[in-house]
């Protein structure tokens, strides 16, 4: 008996022993448990992000480049990243992301038990257990991490803590935001934004359905899911997404089955600085942004960083001008391109032009010297012979054409005079009230023709200058547009004006006409009447004048600038031109509204600058002036149906303007440069045209002419802009100052309604 009381004495001592070492092990498991937890948060386990890092994670965000219209036209990346909020995401996209990777994310307060439990019991088969929130906390602060076990256990730990900190942080939105905002979908979008535009075309707010779960299915894995790559596997795995839906209720069976049977449809751009729109603009900008950021520090004193600091510059460009215009050039210098290649066909020397042999070999010389290839060859310490050489012999290359890029073969030394060929063209479209540039085309290609012919290259004007000459004129000799001035032969003789030797200008076509009003000299771009007017007025006036008018070009103090023997950019000529249609009043170029921070503060505001140059009645004199190229002079063909050299058979549009427009052509000696500037009350319009090289040119004025060359690019892009009605260009008369006290009213022969030849050719052969 006293055995069998041992015995149970025993047995409850063993159960007491066991139960306080059952609950002592338990206590101590918890308390390494809540130490380790402990521990990891206190980052004695690696560095755990801080307040401020939650507030502010690294995010590499892409500097957006934003129109007048609210249209992103580019970026400045290194990553290209673009933030949104959670207003922005379509509701579909949430919605398949929420059902597909986390359907119990409202619930949950950044770690889901059920899920946890879960996966923990069937060790990961059934899936893992992260939440939305733990998958963001692994993006934003240490990534994949390592597979080891007991590093990963730790990792997972610090997920935990990390999510749990963000839930408190931030509202389930917000989480959501962000998490969109953080994934590397391939192809350098990193975040939703970016990913639309890349494989869409198109702002996540305008995403379908079915889009949205091409995108949601990405973030199982984008290098496996990519559409460019694995479109069957793409489409498999959207369907998985759109099946989640269904499953919780999102969209009805039907619903599913209809998006299921959809075909992948991507319109995939590959956002890069060389590509899409306004590249040459976008060049400018980031040039002048680089000055910027020198100049405006952070509120800290550290430098802004416009390839990650997430800014918004909002800029005067608008979209659909910009597509406009750059349609514009394109539809008209790939037709006339054609004929340049057919009229150097029968040029041996192609495609330079009156020119010795001597002289090509020294212009291809100097090219070779300019490129990126001998300057590395140099950098190896290769002779001026190897380097030389090395330009002779064939290699595979890719090179532009106006039909798309071609692989082929050919010698560096034959790229170089390829692409000598090629005619390039620039183009602004300026707000004469407000400086507004609204337009800005640099080129036919930036990513094969990097060089901006309206801000970076200043080009002979040839008569475009003329109308300065004429506004002198009548400022300085209380002229009229009505007045008369003889049209005969006229010489400047030594010493006149600090000429050298005798000045005899020549008019375009070896004729005279008599007695010419103004308006007839300039509508007629009549050599004699322009180099007479200078002559009364003095070159140094006309000089004075441009000045005023914002041309920076150093313009030489000599009768021959009345001809247009003078280099000037297209900006600066549609700046000053502009000021004419701005009643006298010029107002700087203006490319830029605001710049934001990525928290959207407004960080910079240009103001306007602006003077005034002439008064109202000469300013509307010179336009009524303007007006008469348009209706009888070189500029006509803008009132006609076409039908000669250079019309709509190349633009695809019958001109047939009726509305007042101010314009005038321009043509340099030999053809080397042709001009077009025209106006609207509130748009003014420069266009230029000519290859890189001034030896290569056209070989008459039939197509090398301003009026053929650059009128009909300015005649596209207007009929582009007045059939957009949203755009507002206007169709009616400059406006007309109050008690106009210069007669602008002359008598005036009906417009031509058949296509002319007028030429505007600047036939002076004085050399500055």
């Amino acid at each position: 008996m006293a055995a069998k009381k041992n015995n149970q004495s025993n047995s409850v001592k063993d159960i007491n022993y066991y139960k306080k070492k059952f609950w002592r092990v338990f206590a101590y498991t918890l308390l390494g448990i809540l130490a380790f937890f402990l521990f990891a948060s206190w980052g004695l386990f690696g560095s755990m992000p801080s307040f401020e890092d939650l507030e502010n994670p690294d995010s590499n965000l892409a500097t957006e480049i934003i129109s007048s219209d609210g249209v992103v036209i580019g970026k400045y990346f290194k990553t290209n990243r673009s933030q949104l909020k959670y207003s922005d995401l379509p509701k579909s996209l949430v919605e398949a992301l929420v059902a597909t990777e986390d359907a119990r994310f409202y619930e949950h307060s950044g770690i889901d038990g059920r899920g946890t439990l879960r996966a923990v019991f069937s060790l990961g088969t059934n899936g893992g257990a992260s939440t939305l929130t733990q998958q963001l906390a692994k993006q934003l602060f240490h990534g994949e991490g390592s597979k080891f076990l007991p590093f990963r256990i730790v990792q997972k730990i610090k997920e935990w803590i990390i999510a749990i900190r963000l839930e408190r942080q931030y509202t389930k939105n917000e989480i959501l935001a962000m998490y969109c905002n953080v994934y590397d979908f391939g192809n350098y979008s990193v975040g939703v934004s970016s990913a639309a535009q890349t494989y869409f075309s198109k702002d996540p707010k305008d995403l379908t359905m079915d889009e949205s779960a091409i995108l949601v299915g990405m973030f199982k894995n984008s290098g496996l899911y990519n559409p460019v790559r694995n479109p069957e596997g793409v489409k498999n795995r959207r369907n998985v997404v759109l099946s989640q839906m269904a499953k919780a209720k999102m969209i009805s069976e039907s619903e599913k089955l209809r998006l299921q049977a959809l075909p992948i449809t991507l319109k995939f751009k590959l956002e890069s600085h060389r590509e899409g729109m306004a590249t040459y603009f976008r060049e400018y900008l980031r040039d002048y942004m680089k000055k910027w950021v020198a100049e405006n520090k952070k509120p800290d004193g550290s430098d802004y960083d416009i390839y990650k600091d997430g800014l918004k510059i909002y800029t005067t460009i608008d979209s659909r001008m910009q597509q406009y215009a750059e349609e514009a050039v394109s539809e008209h210098m790939k037709n006339l391109q054609q004929q340049f290649f057919l009229e150097m066909k029968t040029n041996k020397n192609a495609p330079f032009v009156n020119i010795t042999q001597a002289e090509t070999d020294r212009i291809m010389t100097q090219a070779m010297k300019n490129s990126s290839r001998w300057a590395i060859m140099r950098d190896m310490d290769k002779s001026e012979d190897e380097i030389i050489a090395s330009f002779k012999v064939k290699t595979k290359m890719r090179i532009f054409t106006w039909k798309g890029e071609r692989d082929t073969i050919m010698t560096p030394l034959d790229s170089i005079r390829y692409y000598k060929h090629f005619l390039q063209s620039g183009l602004m479209a300026m707000e004469p009230q407000t400086g507004n540039i609204k337009a800005w085309v640099g080129g036919i290609n930036y990513k094969y023709f990097q060089y901006d012919h309206v801000g970076q290259g200043a080009r002979q004007v040839g008569s475009t200058f003329k109308p300065f000459v004429y506004a002198t004129a009548i400022e300085q000799l209380n002229m009229s547009p009505c007045d008369s001035i003889l049209d005969g032969p006229f010489m400047i003789h030594k010493g006149r004006h600090h000429v050298t030797e005798d000045w005899e200008p020549r008019n375009s076509d070896n004729k005279y006409r008599g007695m010419v009003t103004l308006k007839q000299g300039l509508a007629n771009s009549i050599n004699t009447v322009s180099a007479k007017l200078i002559d009364r007025t003095g070159p140094e006036a006309v000089v004075e004048l441009t000045k005023k008018l914002g041309v920076k070009t150093e313009i030489p103090v000599q009768p021959s600038i009345a001809l247009g023997a003078v280099d000037i950019t297209v900006e600066d000529m549609v700046a000053a031109y502009s000021t004419f249609a701005n009643q006298g009043v010029y107002v700087k170029p203006q490319f830029l509204s605001r710049i934001e921070n990525k928290s959207g503060e407004v960080i910079y505001e240009p103001i306007p600058e602006s003077h005034d140059v002439l008064n109202k009645d000469i300013a509307f004199a010179v336009i009524k002036l303007l007006e008469g190229v348009t209706e009888t002079g070189s500029g006509a063909r803008l009132r006609t149906q076409g039908g000669g050299s250079g019309d709509n058979r190349w633009t695809g549009y019958p001109y047939m303007f009726t509305n007042p427009i101010a314009g005038k052509t321009g043509t340099t000696q030999n053809q080397s440069d042709g001009w077009f500037m025209g106006m609207v009350p509130n748009l003014v319009t420069g266009v230029w045209v000519g290859c890189e090289d001034r030896s290569a040119r056209f070989k008459s004025l039939t197509y090398g002419q301003g009026a053929t060359a650059a009128l009909p690019v300015w005649a596209y892009f207007m009929k582009l802009c007045y059939k957009d009605e949203s755009l507002q260009i206007s169709k009616s008369e400059f406006e007309r100052p109050a008690n106009l006290s210069i007669k602008v009213d002359c008598y005036q022969r009906p417009a031509v309604v058949k296509d002319t030849t007028q030429t505007d050719q600047n036939t002076d052969e004085f050399e500055l």
